[in-house]
């Protein structure tokens, strides 16, 4: 695809609106008999004491025998333990009610459930449903999934005297006295390789119960459910993921609160995983985790299930605290296709917009439109496509030391991942680390993608690595730092339509690399003087067009 061609889709896609982009998608919402039952009626106490597991559970099971209806939580603290949601029922919490689950681990029996895209043995989550179909959770209230108890914490992540209070809680410290544990079990688990859960016959229950206490839970799980409403709820103090649906079709999440401790690891907002029909919007998100995140299973498993997530709106949200504001991957094995998203803000979230895979994944990511984002503040990058994620938070602690990763040509095959087809315009960012990072693979470059109509304030500015068939159109960059302003490494067919650096039209531009070609500043304030040329790039790699 030439950079000609791309001019002309990016003048056809502007002077058609971002409305013309392919047709929304149609969800589907429940619908409920106005029958309602309170909890109260089945023995259920509001003192944050008793435990309402069975009391509960008995008032959904008996409004889903009924024909279904509504399961009201009258204002109180409803201690309880896992609550299984069940066809034609909508969980309505008053306001005032909070849904406070049990800190008892016994209370949570070890079951075969599905953790970062494979299947693995998992506490059972609070809240679940599997098969399920019309079912909501609605109100004012609070679920608390009393999460504290189950995580992990890092002494670097709080203050002296948060650190002294949480070690007088009880609990086991790491040999280096950097990490706290709720238990011996979890400390065990966390020195174990990677997934100890995954479901393999040369484990035994035994084995899986020497760990339980790190299996920790999501909040909410919702396994091959159709038509699903979650609306006005606060969802708080996740174990780990906060909200997961999973193979199910036909979700809306609207009007909700997500918040978890800024330091809570794996403390996700919302994980989207091979679902399909999905809108979210006019929620708030303040997590330890990525906030808005689509995934599709992980590597073999993800590529054998093969559901990509699809046909997603999101818009109208915030995210404060979050690893990602709106995140693809880097568990996106299945593929994720045809998602819209607008008209959301980042505020002080570590990166804005994160696409993220590994080699191994494989998976196809394509035909994403995204429009009208505002951030503040941004840690880390504003907009980012990395090929190379390697499961570390996305900001280094104090004092900690990352490697580059190491580039070499590997083959094309099914475990190569994709990132393409995707249109970003009407970006406007107040501060940020960088304003936009791209980095392919060498056999897999990040390609087809649009950025139009964008103001970006940034203490350094472009860095396109391993891309191809990239326009920047309409793109305003005032960056800080001015050495480069515009880095691009080993990348081809880069069109710069109206670039403006504002008034830094002195900072320099660098191409490096031998494979780089095609690249072109048109009609943007560029000093040929301020090229630069290194690692075999040299300037037949580039046109300067009026």
């Amino acid at each position: 695809m030439s950079w000609k061609f791309l001019l002309s889709i990016t003048l056809a896609a502007s002077m058609s609106g971002y409305a013309q982009s392919p047709k929304l998608p149609a969800i589907q919402q429940p619908v409920f008999r106005k029958d309602t039952l309170s909890v109260v009626v089945k023995g259920a106490k509001p003192d944050g004491y008793a435990l309402n597991t069975k009391a509960i559970n008995d008032a959904i099971t008996a409004m889903h025998q009924k024909g279904g209806g509504v399961v009201l939580v009258p204002q109180g603290l409803w201690l309880t333990g896992p609550v299984l949601l069940k066809s034609n029922v909508n969980l309505h919490l008053s306001v005032g009610a909070t849904l406070l689950f049990t800190n008892d681990f016994d209370q949570y029996p070890l079951v075969k459930g599905n953790w970062e895209g494979l299947p693995q043995w998992r506490n059972q989550s609070p809240i679940y449903a599997e098969g399920a179909e019309n079912i909501a959770i609605t109100g004012k209230g609070v679920i608390d999934g009393n999460g504290g108890a189950w995580r992990m914490v890092k002494k670097d992540k709080l203050t002296e005297s948060q650190w002294k209070k949480l070690l007088a809680s009880g609990g086991v410290i790491s040999e280096d006295k950097k990490t706290w544990y709720p238990s011996e079990k979890t400390r065990k688990g966390s020195q174990l390789p990677p997934n100890p859960g995954l479901i393999v016959p040369d484990k035994s229950p035994v084995f899986y119960d020497s760990i339980k206490d790190f299996l920790r839970p999501n909040l909410l799980v919702l396994t091959n459910c159709k038509k699903i409403l979650l609306e006005g709820v606060t969802f708080q103090n996740s174990p780990a993921w906060c909200l997961h649906p999973i193979m199910s079709e036909h979700l809306t999440v609207r009007n909700i609160s997500v918040k978890n401790p800024w330091f809570a690891q794996n403390g996700d907002g919302i994980d989207v995983e091979s679902c399909r029909y999905v809108l979210i919007e006019n929620s708030v998100f303040d997590v330890g985790d990525d906030a808005l995140c689509m995934k599709s299973g992980r590597d073999a498993a993800g590529r054998l299930r093969a559901m990509p997530t699809q046909d997603v709106i999101i818009r109208g949200c915030t995210v404060y605290a979050a690893h990602g504001g709106f995140v693809i991957g880097s568990e996106m094995s299945g593929g994720a296709r045809n998602i819209h998203v607008s008209n959301c803000t980042f505020m002080g979230t570590d990166i804005g917009l994160r696409f993220k895979t590994t080699r191994g994944r494989g998976g196809v990511v394509e035909n994403i439109f995204i429009s009208d984002i505002y951030m503040k503040d941004i840690p880390g990058d504003a907009i980012l496509f990395d090929m190379y994620y390697m499961a570390k938070d996305p900001l280094p602690m104090a004092g900690e030391k990352r490697e580059l990763p190491k580039v070499e040509h590997k083959p094309v095959d099914e475990t190569t991942p994709t990132f393409r087809n995707f249109t970003i315009r009407n970006v406007y960012v107040n501060g940020a680390e960088r304003a936009i990072f791209i980095r392919g693979l060498p056999e897999m470059p990040v390609k087809d993608i649009l950025l139009e109509n964008m103001m970006l304030q940034a203490k350094k500015g472009i860095d396109v690595q391993e891309a191809s068939d990239i326009v920047f159109s309409d793109v305003r960059v005032l960056a800080e730092e001015n050495d480069p302003s515009v880095d691009i490494t080993q990348s081809r067919n880069i069109l710069f339509d109206k670039l403006n650096l504002g008034k830094n039209r002195m900072l320099s531009i660098r191409v490096n690399g031998e494979r780089s070609e095609g690249i072109v500043f048109r009609k943007s304030d560029i000093n040929p003087p301020l090229l630069k040329f290194e690692l075999g790039a040299t300037q037949k790699s580039v046109t300067l067009e009026q």
